[in-house]
């Protein structure tokens, strides 16, 4: 790793996914914070990722109250949970991309967008005794945000970042979030992920907030692939240097599992609940029904819009089917 850039592992509550990274860059006296983790508060058996982050910092030689800018990559939890105690210790500006509603929706209006969710779920052909328990363990379960904040600057292409390092160049990369940026320095030739390119091959997509995720995430695979990068650190998972190579495997799954959610609809039509297990070579489960469910309906849109599919309305259920 160069000097002056420090990797802060922040731990997670989610299985498979035991911890995020942020990414301490220093500036003069002060530090640029790149995401800041999930919050929960502290419990008389768990510290809290408050402290988490406290320590993290500490372990590198570094206090919260050096940060200057805290830089958000994407508006999901995991990655700008913490904005508010952060930028309330440190008096920081919050620089974040202005399409960001996706992640404020949850806590400006949780109810709604439980509903919302309820939907999706409901028009994917998921029982309504299923439902019913998503909903209740929604409403139980913690925000992962200890509050929002108006941003100082907003995150868009020409806007610069200035660091010990040099400047980092602001990139849109959409497609895993519709707020999501990728950072990066052309000197050293250092990018900064987020969650778009990650150390192993692994895709999410937010569904319902832009037309097509799975196109807009290609076209930002042309995006960061067109700089040649020779180093990447990511929002989870360890730095790489074969960047070209991460991005060509992204590519060959998405396109994997484009082929696969095809397949699934000969003898349609189908519900998403019927054609996800065929994406994902496996039944759902509890742990993987939102996750799965989500990206095989991002497929269908994205096959939709390319005249491939069509859904038809069956009372309150959605099913799809090839269009020739």
């Amino acid at each position: 790793m160069l000097p002056g850039l420090w990797r802060l592992r922040l731990p997670l509550p989610w299985p498979g996914v035991p911890h995020c990274n942020a990414w301490a860059i220093a500036d003069g006296e002060t530090v640029v914070l790149v995401d800041c983790g999930l919050f929960l508060p502290a419990s008389d058996t768990d510290p809290g990722t408050f402290e988490a982050l406290e320590l993290a910092m500490r372990q590198v030689g570094l206090r919260l109250e050096q940060v200057s800018k805290l830089v958000i990559t994407h508006a999901h939890t995991d990655h700008w949970g913490q904005m508010a105690p952060v930028i309330e210790r440190s008096g920081a500006s919050l620089w974040v991309h202005p399409n960001n509603a996706h992640g404020r929706a949850s806590i400006d209006d949780p109810e709604a967008t439980t509903a919302r969710r309820i939907e999706v779920g409901r028009q994917s052909g998921i029982p309504e005794s299923a439902l019913l328990r998503y909903f209740e363990a929604a409403r139980e379960r913690p925000s992962g945000v200890a509050g929002l904040v108006e941003a100082d600057h907003d995150l868009l292409p020409g806007v610069v970042i200035s660091s010990d390092l040099g400047e980092w160049q602001v990139y849109e990369t959409a497609g895993h979030a519709p707020s999501h940026i990728t950072l990066f320095q052309p000197e050293h030739r250092l990018m900064i992920s987020g969650d778009h390119l990650l150390g192993r091959i692994s895709l999410y997509f937010d569904y319902g907030w832009t037309p097509d995720p799975i196109q807009e995430f290609l076209t930002s695979l042309d995006t960061v692939d067109a700089l040649s990068a020779r180093l990447c650190v990511a929002g989870h998972g360890r730095p790489f240097t074969d960047v070209h190579a991460h991005i060509e495997g992204n590519r060959a799954l998405v396109n994997e599992r484009l082929a696969a959610t095809t397949a699934a609809l000969g003898g349609g039509p189908h519900t998403a609940l019927e054609i996800a297990p065929a994406v994902f070579g496996g039944p759902l489960n509890p742990m993987t029904a939102v996750w799965h469910l989500t990206e095989t309906l991002c497929f269908l849109t994205h096959l939709e819009r390319g005249g491939l599919v069509s859904r038809e309305p069956d009372g309150e259920v959605e099913r799809w089917r090839l269009t020739t």
